[in-house]
């Protein structure tokens, strides 16, 4: 619509356009960005696509790294100015002295599989899909091709329905064999991890639960007779009453947005005088809360319950948010990680079936590697993982890839490819596959 208008001297600005988008379609948008720019407009892209920076003019590098160690300007020029500077680690990506790694060996799986048999919900053509469980498996294909369909519709609801949870009707199918192979369903999607700022990545994980009782168990709580319980900002007892254990007021104004202050009690601390006169290690809870999770892994080296949830953390790359940081303040990308944070840390039990719809979404490549790391970990602890995706770096490292099309809306619905990476590479109908070929070469 912008370039039919043929405007000239306007500021397009737009977030992450490559979103939900395979890389056929991001080559199409790349050209209509290039076409804006050439009517004479400026056009400000937010973007991680490694295609799309090659193709600017002119970029800007923030960080170095996210949360409290980020907010800086790393670097600012061409693609190729960028590329050189060492300290950015978007710029070791563009010059390729850093990639994700092809892996150095494609698991075949546990012999046993899930069959999708006569899917025909939307534009799907009545398809067998089968789906090897122990493996990294990714379902690929243009926007529209059924991916979303054939999952969360079909497969999705199907297991919920069999599981006795509450769900919509699944999509048109004959049947689906195998699911006795598995023992649950987890779907992590990027959604909040609570929806109120009460929630945290230390009450999430459960590790909160632990830190409140080391608490408990120290000199001070004894002789003062406190209990676990006092250390919750959720209960009556060692709460700020005046906030509730918020550590924020909320100021209402009639015709504008209500506005947030901190606790002129508490100062933001949620807790009363009494309960932050107990300390671990010289720190009172209120102070554990504002740590980072670098920081908490020093002071609770020695308690295995907490250490073990606090390294997963780290192995995600969360090691800069805070404990105590409001799940409403953390990005789709960050809530995500904690959820996979969490699932590693459990003991396995069973075979867990991994659903994830475009888990890359908002995420840098170097995050990419780290959340590719925990799927990989997840997979290697005998569990299946089902990915829909675009992101050629997440196609490239499967085990087990369907591709579906060949086009979007009714010309898809069929599959196009299936197999290893390098079988589908090897497929010409397959745009997936023409995209994905030249990766397969890295060294």
């Amino acid at each position: 619509t912008q370039i039919g208008s043929g405007l000239m001297g306007v500021l397009y600005i737009l977030d992450e356009p490559s979103i939900g988008l395979h890389q056929r379609d991001n080559n199409k948008l790349i050209d209509t960005l290039a076409r804006l720019r050439n009517l004479g407009n400026t056009v400000i892209v937010v973007e991680h696509d490694i295609d799309t920076m090659k193709a600017a003019d002119f970029l800007v590098d923030l960080g170095p790294a996210a949360g409290i160690k980020g907010g800086h300007l790393v670097v600012a020029g061409t693609p190729e100015e960028v590329a050189q500077c060492k300290e950015s680690i978007t710029g070791q990506f563009l010059n390729v002295t850093r990639q994700i790694p092809l892996p150095a060996k494609r698991l075949p799986g546990n012999g046993n599989k899930i069959t999708i048999q006569g899917a025909s919900e939307n534009n799907l053509k009545n398809i067998d899909v089968s789906i090897p469980l122990g493996t990294f498996t990714c379902i690929t294909g243009v926007s529209g091709s059924g991916k979303s369909t054939l999952v969360n519709r079909i497969l999705n609801r199907a297991i919920c329905q069999k599981l006795g949870l509450k769900t919509e009707r699944p999509g048109k199918h004959k049947d689906i064999v195998g699911l006795e192979h598995i023992d649950k369903m987890i779907v992590i999607d990027q959604s909040p991890i609570g929806r109120t700022p009460r929630s945290n990545p230390a009450t999430y994980t459960g590790m909160f639960d632990t830190i409140r009782q080391i608490f408990a168990m120290t000199n001070d709580a004894k002789m003062r007779g406190y209990a676990p319980g006092r250390f919750s900002f959720n209960v009556k007892g060692g709460r700020c009453e005046e906030c509730k254990g918020d550590g924020i007021q909320k100021i209402e104004m009639q015709f504008l947005p209500d506005i947030y202050v901190p606790c002129e009690q508490c100062h933001g601390k949620r807790y009363n005088r009494e309960t932050l006169n107990v300390r671990f290690k010289g720190q009172t809870i209120a102070e554990v809360l504002d740590m980072t999770v670098n920081q908490a892994s020093e002071i609770f080296d020695n308690i295995p319950k907490v250490k073990s949830k606090l390294d997963t953390l780290k192995a995600v790359g969360l090691g800069y948010i805070r404990l105590g940081q409001p799940a409403t303040t953390l990005s789709g990308g960050e809530a995500q990680r904690v959820k996979l944070a969490t699932e590693l840390a459990r003991k396995p039990i069973g075979h867990t079936l991994y659903i994830l719809d475009e888990p890359t979404t908002g995420l840098h490549l170097a995050d990419i590697e780290q959340l590719l790391n925990v799927l990989q970990a997840l997979r290697d602890h005998g569990n299946t993982i089902l990915v829909i995706e675009h992101n050629l770096d997440v196609i490239k490292v499967a085990d087990h890839i369907i591709d579906l099309g060949p086009e979007g809306g009714n010309l898809g619905g069929t599959i196009v490819a299936q197999g290893a990476p390098e079988e589908v590479a090897a497929t010409p109908e397959s745009y997936t596959g023409q995209y994905l070929k030249p990766l397969l070469k890295q060294k």
